[in-house]
């Protein structure tokens, strides 16, 4: 079976395309708030996670991208960040089980600092065009689980009143398309949607059809008798 990504890909980008025309709106609203600027880096080193449709999306344009030696290195990169990464969730995980606030560690998390494996020596996103929403979004007043988050070297003064960018409702629509994809290969993993993971562990991942638990038409009860 050769799965055919192009019309979730579609829908994908029609949501990157709508977190860069917000960007541009409130930056020309307040630009003396959105301080963005080339080779600033601080995004690049936040911690967070991709939905299935956007990691497999990002997969798609680093392998598409990247031959060789360069992606070799790249790909070392992604392990050393994914290693990080991971010690750092499996602290939130023990954290969590240890009956911490789970407000606290959120916050903790989110002041914790993983390089990404694109951000190269010279301060620039090697993969810029296709770079997950979260970065296309760094920068402007966000919220998440009704937790407000700024860049702090944002001009965005604490308490002000200014346009926020709910990411909730950006997850749920990735969700929707990721689920749809899910649906649409007759994956045997059904919850496979709910994934979500670091950038790191989207580039080193192998999205085939033994990954995504594709249902051959024999194995399909669907299909039987």
């Amino acid at each position: 079976m050769k799965i055919d990504f192009t019309p979730h890909f579609k829908k994908y980008e029609e949501i990157s395309s709508t977190a860069d025309e917000l960007f541009l709106r409130i930056q020309k609203e307040f630009p003396e708030c959105v301080k963005c600027e080339v080779k600033c880096e601080d995004c690049c080193h936040a911690l967070f996670d991709l939905s299935l449709i956007e990691a497999i999306y990002i997969n798609h344009q680093f392998y598409k991208k990247f031959k060789g030696k360069e992606k070799e290195q790249l790909l070392d990169k992604s392990n050393r960040a994914d290693r990080k990464t991971y010690q750092i969730k499996r602290k939130a995980f023990q954290d969590k089980e240890s009956g911490k606030n789970e407000v606290d560690i959120l916050v903790e998390m989110a002041a914790e600092r993983v390089r990404c494996p694109l951000l190269n020596s010279e301060g620039m996103c090697d993969l810029y065009e296709y770079r997950p929403i979260t970065c296309r979004l760094y920068g402007l007043p966000t919220a998440i689980g009704g937790i407000g988050h700024t860049c702090g070297r944002s001009g965005f003064v604490e308490g002000e009143q200014y346009p926020t960018v709910n990411l909730d409702i950006i997850q749920r629509k990735l969700y929707e398309i990721s689920d749809e994809f899910v649906t649409g290969i007759h994956s045997k993993y059904v919850k496979m949607a709910e994934m979500l993971v670091p950038l790191s562990m989207a580039i080193l991942t192998k999205y085939d059809e033994k990954y995504l638990g594709i249902i051959d038409e024999d194995e399909d009860p669907k299909k039987q008798g």
